[in-house]
């Protein structure tokens, strides 16, 4: 559905779950795509992300008691789900997929700001849950944007937004992720990435200008839990190596050393398979660095090397790609007019994303598809990326 559908059908669901929508207010928060720098955040590196024009809708009437009413186009089957303001103090399973609202509730009590009603909302979105394009990172977005508005808390910026929603995935959720979802969800901005440097949060904007190619995002349609993945497993494992190398080097993380400092100390890392995952997030970080000089450029040609090498890291020294992440990607790399493709995100299934010259994009589609259904035995999915600001509250009458 296109925006005008979701919004009719949430106004629609609203008016038969609550009686009426009157007094409503739509709030939009986006997802996002990671151009390139995967696993770099939490390693205090740089990523490039972007926000999309797809993501996460909430319409929201504020009440007055302290009662939160959630009902999910998404999540027809969980029905009506009630919850006290009072009781959000821990990640609870009976609260299925609203723990992500909750959590941000949660965040926004433990930072001082004073939540003071609670509110009725019916949520829908258009990017597929656990694809890899942050829909838990967009709700918890969306959640901070409505109650900052509805609590009058305009000193919280979208920066602190993007923090609480980190702290509310890390202490409520339970994944140890880093910032970048977050981050690029919340200060997103339109036909730019964000080239950020996780360790310090110093940014900017870069325009994407890529002339006669599109980026085209491949979604594997086998999604993925993160807590669940083996997604905080590679975060010991880099912590870990970080462990070893301070033992010979005066670093605070993996992000601060260059490739080729990384060869010459790389042997104090004591396990193999940590050190790969060092190599990695060392190497992966050089490589956004030189992947947002190349954008800025308009040398697409090396930024599409750039993501291949990226793919070919994350396949073989972080091991997070598997088969199905792994047939868009390199299948992609055989088809005349693909700059460059890669997975994008996490991993464990999800998304890839692919840089394709317009006048290839048809082949790039049957290709890609063919080979997936012939190797996996199930279709991916493909949309064009559209780039998009930050969170933002829907004027409907315009």
């Amino acid at each position: 559905m296109d925006d005008r559908e979701i919004r009719a059908a949430m106004h629609a669901a609203f008016t038969e779950q609550y009686g009426s929508d009157e007094g409503t207010v739509m709030f939009f928060a986006p997802g996002r795509v990671n151009l390139i720098g995967e696993h770099t955040d939490y390693n205090g590196g740089h990523v490039f992300p972007c926000a999309l024009t797809r993501g996460t809708y909430a319409l929201v009437r504020q009440r007055e008691d302290r009662t939160i009413r959630y009902y999910s186009l998404n999540q027809k089957t969980s029905g009506f789900i009630t919850k006290e303001l009072d009781q959000i103090t821990a990640y609870n399973a009976d609260d299925q997929w609203t723990n992500y609202p909750n959590a941000a509730v949660y965040a926004f009590e433990k930072h001082g700001h004073h939540i003071k009603t609670g509110y009725d909302a019916v949520i829908a979105g258009n990017i597929p849950v656990g694809s890899g394009l942050s829909s838990s990172a967009s709700l918890l977005v969306l959640t901070g944007s409505v109650l900052r508005a509805f609590n009058q808390l305009d000193d919280v910026t979208n920066q602190e937004l993007a923090l609480l929603a980190r702290f509310a995935e890390q202490k409520y959720i339970g994944l140890n992720c880093g910032i970048m979802d977050q981050f690029a969800i919340a200060m997103g901005k339109k036909d730019h990435a964000i080239f950020l440097d996780t360790a310090d949060l110093s940014y900017k904007y870069v325009p994407v200008v890529l002339d006669d190619a599109s980026l085209i995002i491949m979604n594997t349609n086998k999604p993925r839990e993160l807590q669940e993945s083996k997604y905080n497993d590679r975060v010991q494992e880099c912590t870990q190596a970080l462990h070893d190398l301070q033992k010979v080097c005066n670093i605070t993380s993996l992000g601060e050393l260059s490739s080729v400092q990384f060869e010459e100390l790389k042997d104090a890392i004591t396990d193999e398979t940590c050190r790969k995952r060092a190599k990695h997030a060392v190497y992966e970080n050089e490589r956004t660095l030189l992947a947002a000089e190349a954008l800025q450029h308009g040398e697409l040609e090396e930024f599409g090397k750039l993501m291949n090498a990226s793919h070919v890291s994350l396949r073989d020294d972080y091991e997070v790609s598997g088969i199905e992440l792994d047939t868009l990607a390199e299948t992609a790399w055989t088809v005349p007019g693909v700059i460059g493709a890669r997975m994008t995100g996490a991993g464990f299934g999800g998304c890839g994303v692919a840089l394709v010259r317009n006048d290839a994009v048809e082949t790039f589609l049957h290709t890609v598809q063919k080979a997936y259904v012939d190797t996996v035995g199930y279709e991916a999915s493909f949309f064009r990326a559209e780039i998009a600001d930050g969170p933002i509250v829907i004027d409907e009458a315009a």
